[in-house]
């Protein structure tokens, strides 16, 4: 396994069970669950990381938690979730068959819209998700989700229901647009466009993984042989390395917190 830099959260490659992406998951989330790189950490309840099958085929994205979501640490869990439930059991599946994250892991005030900041900000969590549960079908909910993931302006009305090949962070997906749920609790007509969207999602699902992004590659850098140090250099350097050298003891690392699948809601 060899991890690779990336922004914020690193880009880990090599890893090929299900059991690496799951414990690698797990980590992410511990990261994120005391996350405090932006402001929203002032004002949250819970960190709602995301829940759900760690090998799913099938993500949902949505915006970010609400009220109920920042309370139970869960994402869905109101009514739209609840309708959720039930356009995934008409199409064949259950919750415990998908992943469901929002492009925010914690609850904007008053439910605003996200800003730009917070977003760049939580970005990293949302790919690093993507990598390790490999879904082959990412359904963005809501116009928010869609125009970011999409990242393209074009508002849901003229893009629901088309899925597209899009490359988030090193993963491709097909991502697919489909109204909120939320949608169709105050416009009850919405529900039959719901329900054809959600009728796709099997033949999706059934398709091939998009091709995949070439890995980077890495060129090895080619050894120079030193040339000999005269005893002067080689004292100086001994008493340099000496003396940045930290104190004996001097280094402490926190104890990471505990988790369990209950606590991230993985199935």
């Amino acid at each position: 396994m060899v991890v690779q830099p990336s922004s914020g959260v690193n880009t880990i490659v090599g890893v090929t069970t299900a059991v690496e992406r799951r414990e690698l998951l797990k980590e992410v989330w511990k990261e994120a669950s005391t996350c405090t790189k932006c402001q929203l950490a002032e004002t949250r309840q819970t960190v709602v990381f995301g829940a759900g099958n760690a090998d799913a085929d099938l993500m949902f994205v949505g915006e970010a938690p609400g009220a109920n979501e920042d309370r139970g640490g869960l994402p869905f869990i109101g009514q739209a979730g609840r309708l959720l439930d039930r356009l995934l059991q008409e199409v064949g599946l259950e919750r415990a068959d998908v992943f469901i994250a929002n492009v925010l892991k914690c609850r904007p005030p008053g439910n605003r819209d996200p800003r730009p900041t917070e977003i760049a900000t939580c970005r990293d969590y949302l790919h690093k998700q993507v990598e390790l549960i490999e879904p082959k079908v990412i359904c963005t909910l809501g116009n928010f989700s869609t125009k970011l993931l999409r990242d393209d302006p074009t508002g849901i009305s003229k893009v629901h229901g088309q899925p597209e090949v899009h490359v988030l962070g090193v993963r491709a997906v097909t991502i697919f647009p489909i109204y909120h749920p939320a949608a169709a609790l105050y416009t009850p007509s919405m529900l039959d466009t719901l329900r054809a969207d959600f009728a796709q999602l099997p033949a999706l699902l059934a398709a091939p993984l998009p091709p995949q992004p070439a890995p980077d590659v890495f060129e090895p850098v080619p050894e120079v042989e030193p040339e000999p140090e005269s005893p002067a250099e080689t004292e100086t350097a001994t008493a340099e390395a000496v003396e940045g050298a930290p104190e004996a003891g001097a280094e402490v690392l926190e104890q990471a917190p505990k988790t369990s699948d209950d606590q991230l809601g993985l199935f």
